[in-house]
């Protein structure tokens, strides 16, 4: 009997070993479900990362070849501005525009923009173009104003106020980068349509939302939220990054705005650059209005003033109201004390190109029209058509009035950000 249980008794390095299998054991386990939950191996993983057959296209033999993005970015360009010009010269001159407008950007928080199927996850594809969007904005619109508006945990959150500083935005948006609990559409839109309402006659009320979840949490009945939107004359806009959702539809058709579903980053990143030109003015906006504008006088340097912005006093800079005579930190803005809206005359000069924008230049030919000399270097940049070592020549591009030659980089830069055709100025110098 003793012999038999000092025979079955475990030594300590029995149990020491028995421990560390059993610990091994453990940790495989944990590993198996960790691979299970992901659904990849790691080398699985590595390449669903990478990517890399995004990089990839077939040609016309059916070759796999990697993307041209240049001729990509170069088409999409071209796409772009046909589609501005499409409607025609004489009835799009006669399309007016809201140069003055006040967007809330509401973008979605919630668990749904923590997936990963955009790299390296929604949220930071969204904050990362809304970012490019929002300078974009201001580029094109310097008269107008941005808040940013954010969806998680069934609420909705201001981030800001409305204003007309890009830096203030973007700030704000980067410390606040964090997904939880659920999208709420009703809420956001109440939010947003208290603010706007409030907004004079003559700025023109949007909303763009950019949505990552597939359902909303909604305290009420949404639909009359978007009735009381579509009342309020508030545009909204949704850019969705996931799949259509019927409300996101329905709130676009009933407000004027437009609805989009991205099927990539850099197609979200064209979908969302789309609402950086001012949209044609609602009818009951279209009503001529005359605004009182301020043209305020930038501070003397080493003055030491009160800003009515931050409340607080500061060193120089800033801008002085000619109304009131009080401080301002940037333009454009309102005045704080008498509501006067301020402006520079740049921003006022920039605002008007979308009035009178640079026609379409016409494609041509690398070798012309039978008879014709073409020139061989860009009237922009002075670059050579002529591809070296035998290459085939660039894509060239000509101007309709002035019938100057531009390279599609040139081309993209004067429609885009120049607004103006270097060779139509150059000849109404010379006949002054």
């Amino acid at each position: 009997m003793y012999g038999a249980g000092v025979a079955f008794q475990p030594t300590s390095s029995a149990r020491g070993s028995s421990k560390e299998k059993k610990r091994r054991d453990e940790d495989d386990e944990e590993e198996e479900d960790d691979n299970e939950g992901k659904g990849t191996d790691a080398w699985e993983r590595a390449y669903a990362d990478e990517r890399s057959w995004e990089d990839l296209q077939e040609d016309e033999s059916g070759l796999l070849r990697p993307i041209d993005t240049k001729t990509l970015v170069h088409a999409q360009y071209r796409k772009r501005l046909l589609l501005r010009s499409s409607t025609g010269g004489s009835v799009a001159s006669r399309i007016q525009k809201g140069l003055i407008r006040y967007l809330y950007i509401v973008i979605d928080l919630s668990r749904a923009a923590s997936e990963t199927d955009y790299r390296p996850s929604r949220m930071a594809v969204v904050a990362k173009q809304a970012e490019a969007f929002i300078r974009e904005f201001f580029d094109q619109n310097p008269l107008s104003h941005v808040g940013l508006v954010t969806m998680k945990d069934g609420l909705a959150h201001r981030l800001t106020e409305i204003g007309g500083s890009p830096e203030v935005q973007i700030k704000a948006l980067m410390g606040k980068l964090e997904c939880c609990g659920e999208a709420s559409l009703q809420n956001a839109l109440e939010l947003v349509h208290g603010y706007l309402s409030q907004i004079p006659s003559y700025g023109h009320r949007e909303v763009l939302i950019l949505s990552s979840a597939l359902t909303t949490c909604d305290p009420g009945d949404v639909m009359e939220t978007v009735q009381r939107c579509k009342k309020a004359k508030i545009r909204c806009s949704v850019i969705g990054l996931s799949a259509e959702v019927f409300i996101c539809k329905h709130l676009c058709e009933e407000t004027g705005g437009t609805y989009t579903v991205a099927l990539n980053e850099s197609h979200f990143k064209e979908l969302l650059l789309e609402h950086a030109p001012p949209p044609p003015a609602i009818a009951e906006y279209a009503a001529a209005n005359l605004i009182k504008m301020g043209f305020p006088q930038r501070g003397a340097e080493g003055v030491v003033s009160i800003c009515s912005c931050h409340k607080e006093a500061k060193v120089g800079g800033g801008y002085t109201c000619p109304r009131c005579k009080v401080r301002v930190c940037e333009l454009p803005t309102e005045c704080r004390t008498c509501g006067l809206t301020l402006v520079s005359s740049p921003h006022l000069a920039r605002s008007y190109h979308h009035l009178f924008p640079v026609a379409p230049f016409d494609e041509v030919s690398p070798h012309g029209r039978p008879g014709q000399r073409l020139p061989t270097t860009c009237f922009g940049c002075q670059q050579s058509f002529v591809g070296q070592g035998g290459a085939q020549p660039s894509l060239r591009t000509s101007c309709p009035k002035c019938n100057q030659f531009f390279c599609i980089d040139c081309d993209i830069y004067i429609h885009e950000s120049l607004h103006n055709c270097p060779g139509c100025e150059s000849q109404r110098n010379s006949s002054v």
